[in-house]
């Protein structure tokens, strides 16, 4: 078990190491990297680290102009909308990132057993970002762009699923033991627009990473309805949020593919009782995967209690002992 956002967010060691630093600068720093992701290990003995990092990371190593605002979200300065600003979307290269690959060889040498996720945003939302020019609710720019612009679209995201690519190689080679593609907006479509516009080009990035023998997840938000096309695409793994029991995600994905999941992150502000119920039900209906790593449904909130961060981990470690 680990939990999604682990590294950071509710922690008061966190926000001590963040304070007045800008969230990209920390992505960029091997050792605020390497102790951020630390941090929750040690804290609650969770079985994985994710690495901390941020989707836009890679885009803004390769140049394009975009800034993490707080409470807000990542913010492009200049949006990607015409044949033309594709140009701007170079291909990532591992001189581009040298941070990353010294702090997972760090983070590696520090973790020991304890394996190391790697971690990358998918191209669907990178590409929501880029073309709305931050956060948005109904992705209707995105939308008209991927409706009305077919060959422009594909462009776009086949060069995100290469900068993608890159970036989780780059986390591979240098030791991460297993990797995230994190899709935090597709549950925005259609199964028939995801099988069409969005599949292929995922199903991309896991195909090129077959060769690399680490286990592949893939996770969206609000992906009821699409669970047996992220399995499609080719992932070891798929995420499932709060939603969907898990026995019933178990109908819907490819045979042979374990599951992740999936405790609504609110859960942990109910009493203990309520939250420890919960967690065996999570863990009953697990049981009927081909596979199941304890998680949250989504990320960890902020104001979440640490101390009921590491309860819950203790609490499922007992239940699942052999």
């Amino acid at each position: 078990m680990w939990f999604m956002r682990q590294a950071g967010r509710s922690l008061p060691e966190y926000r001590r190491v963040r304070a007045d630093v800008p969230m990209l600068e920390a992505c960029a720093r091997p050792d605020m990297i390497t102790e951020i992701t630390l941090q929750p290990v040690r804290r609650h003995g969770v079985d994985a680290a994710i690495y901390f990092s941020d989707i836009v990371v890679p885009l803004k190593a390769i140049g394009i102009d975009l800034d993490i605002k707080p409470g807000v979200g990542p913010v492009v300065a200049e949006p990607i909308r015409t044949a033309a600003d594709l140009k701007r979307l170079r291909e990532l290269e591992p001189g581009d990132v040298p941070f990353v690959t010294e702090a997972v060889g760090s983070l590696v040498g520090e973790l020991g057993d304890v394996p190391l996720i790697g971690f990358a945003g998918a191209p669907f939302t990178l590409a929501s970002y880029l073309i709305e020019g931050g956060p948005s609710k109904n992705h209707e720019r995105t939308k008209a762009l991927m409706y009305g612009e077919p060959e422009l679209w594909n462009d776009l995201m086949a060069r995100l699923s290469a900068i993608t690519l890159e970036f989780l190689k780059v986390q591979i080679d240098a030791g991460a033991s297993a990797v995230q593609l994190f899709d935090s907006w597709v549950g925005a479509l259609s199964a028939d627009d995801y099988r069409t516009s969005v599949l292929p080009h995922s199903a991309s990035i896991f195909e090129a990473l077959a060769d690399r023998d680490v286990p592949r997840i893939h996770f969206g938000v609000g992906t009821g309805e699409l669970l047996g096309l992220l399995s499609e695409a080719g992932a070891d793994v798929v995420g499932v949020d709060w939603r969907v029991p898990l026995d019933k995600a178990a109908q819907r994905v490819q045979a042979a593919t374990a599951l992740q999941g999936n405790l609504d992150p609110a859960v942990l502000f109910a009493p203990w009782d309520v939250v420890a119920e919960r967690t065996r039900d999570v863990l009953s209906r697990g049981r009927v995967a081909d596979g199941h790593i304890f998680n949250l449904g989504h990320g960890v909130l902020p104001s979440t209690d640490p101390d009921v961060l590491t309860r819950l981990t203790e609490f499922v470690h007992a239940e699942t002992e052999d």
